[in-house]
């Protein structure tokens, strides 16, 4: 790439952009959100929202001819294939027809001769072999006849992964935040993937906000800030630190740490208890979970993907079908009925941005304001003696502004469109929609996922502050254990859809892995036995 810029709506986001990448290398790509990684990969993918917008200033070589793609499916003619930080699967698709999708193998029957090859039919054993092949080449437990509806987000990442594999001309492969919604375990598993496709010739740009994991894959590493290549590493010559520092600007200090306080908030009154409750969510599915929170603390929920800790608050905040019993603040909690929670004070965050979190299409204030709308009345004024009520749009702006500059998303205006914005940018509108209800309890699920080093803190220092400012309770699910520990006063294992045990977060590390791998029940079974 040379001098590549690119402008959205007056805002530029990125300018003179230079890198080179070789044959069978691995170049790591990192920065801030906002910082112009995903802009950049969509210019080289000739994604429409390019030319939409003007297009592109610079100049792109592939094996020294100069390339300029107007859609993805030329990008896909050249060999170039892409993993998008948001899904792009068909939820009705099985993971192996979604892997061939618009490659179909087909087969020949007697229709052809009078009526073309339109009539060809699917040929389902090749296409079953052709997906098994690029499952196993991740070498990933995935079964090419699971329905992607029912798949939890890591499967969904290594079917959209596998999908690129089974393109056979692929040359060079982008793939953006791919290990985001994957457990540690499952990233370990497709970081070796990459070096097995990197040692076949396939060239990879690699996008991570995990540096670790681009400090142990990667050739070489770029930096992006503000749109710009500030610095370019070298692996074995640099650290961690140096590379989050030059991804901010500044140094970065350590994650919130807790405090004395936080640590004696948790023998007060129960606040929320939940007894013998069942979740039916698909690849979360919990099976009889028991647990008490009390108030005004932060409550902890990890364990590995897919053993149920993401059902939990889905399944209170009625998103799927449930049972058991459920009390907040001395009130019943109907389960199966989205409103009821809401209307006690509980509202959540979902893991799926995209999918549950946001308008995408409306603007930034009408995202963070709407649901306080719908189900509080607020942001509303009286006209005519209160026989009206309209919208109150100084009202729904200062709303929108504080939230802007809380939590530092980086937009041009509260006006701008939420499609428009980087991942992490919309994942801070989800928390500050959240927010704006002032809720007594908060379930937030995956927080920082695919958000950047020095935003991370923000976030995690944002639900702190509200914690403690507005004495609510916050239930933070989370696939990353550090974390949790980082902000929560205990912290509960799932485990097959059960709480393997409630730790305190000064507890050792080692117990807590434990309970993630079930060990502790299985050795006092072995004990009692």
């Amino acid at each position: 790439m040379e001098g590549v810029g690119k402008s959205y709506f007056g805002n530029r986001v990125l300018a003179n952009v230079n890198f080179s990448l070789k044959k069978g290398q691995i170049l790591g790509l990192v920065g801030e959100n906002g910082a112009g990684k995903s802009t950049l990969m969509n210019i080289l993918f000739g994604m429409p929202v390019i030319q939409e917008t003007g297009g592109f200033e610079g100049k792109i070589y592939i094996d020294g001819k100069e390339v300029s793609f107007n859609s993805p499916f030329e990008a896909l003619e050249a060999g170039v294939g892409m993993v998008h930080q948001e899904f792009s699967l068909i939820p009705g698709f099985t993971a192996a027809e979604n892997i061939v999708l618009n490659r179909e193998s087909t087969t020949y029957n007697v229709l052809v001769e009078a009526f073309g090859d339109r009539l060809r039919t699917l040929d389902r054993v090749e296409i079953r072999k052709r997906a098994e092949t690029a499952i196993d080449t991740l070498n990933v437990d995935l079964h090419p006849d699971m329905c992607v509806s029912e798949m939890p987000v890591g499967h969904k990442q290594f079917t959209e992964i596998a999908r690129e594999i089974d393109k056979k001309r692929t040359r060079l492969l982008v793939l953006d935040e791919p290990t985001a919604v994957l457990t540690e375990t499952e990233a370990a598993i497709l970081l070796k993937s990459m070096k097995k496709l990197a040692d076949l010739g396939i060239s990879i740009i690699f996008i991570s906000h995990r540096l670790q994991e681009i400090l142990d894959i990667c050739d070489t590493i770029i930096v992006l800030r503000d749109g710009e290549v500030v610095r370019e590493f070298v692996p074995e010559k640099t650290d961690l630190m140096s590379i989050a520092s030059a991804m901010v600007g500044r140094s970065i200090q350590g994650q919130s740490q807790r405090t004395q306080e936080d640590a004696d908030r948790t023998s007060g009154e129960i606040i929320l208890r939940v007894e013998n409750l069942w979740v039916d969510m698909p690849g979360e599915t919990v099976r009889d979970v028991n647990l008490e929170v009390h108030k005004g603390e932060i409550f902890g929920i990890g364990g590995l993907a897919g053993q149920g800790k993401l059902g939990i608050g889905n399944g209170i905040m009625g998103l799927y079908p449930s049972g058991g019993t459920v009390t907040f603040d001395g009130d019943v909690v109907p389960l199966n009925d989205p409103m009821a929670p809401l209307s006690l004070g509980i509202a959540a965050v979902s893991e799926d941005r995209r999918g549950v979190g946001l308008l995408l299409e409306e603007p930034i204030a009408w995202n963070i304001i709407f649901t306080a709308l719908q189900v509080q009345n607020r942001y509303l004024r009286s006209i005519l003696g209160g026989l009206v009520r309209i919208r109150d749009a100084a009202a729904i702006r200062d709303c929108a502004k504080h939230y802007i500059q809380a939590l530092e998303i980086k937009c041009v205006s509260e006006r701008q469109r939420v499609v428009e914005l980087s991942g992490g940018n919309q994942q801070k509108i989800c928390l500050a929609k959240a927010f704006a209800l002032d809720p007594k309890l908060l379930f937030v699920a995956e927080p920082t996922r695919g958000i950047d080093v020095g935003a991370k803190k923000v976030v995690l220092d944002t639900l702190r502050e509200y914690n403690r400012k507005n004495r609510a309770t916050v239930v933070m699910i989370s696939s990353e254990l550090e974390e949790l520990r980082s902000i929560c006063d205990r912290i509960a294992i799932i485990d097959e859809g059960r709480v393997a045990g409630i730790l305190p977060a000064t507890a050792p590390s080692t117990e807590f892995g434990l309970l993630m791998l079930g060990k502790v029940q299985k050795t006092r079974e072995r004990v009692t036995a």
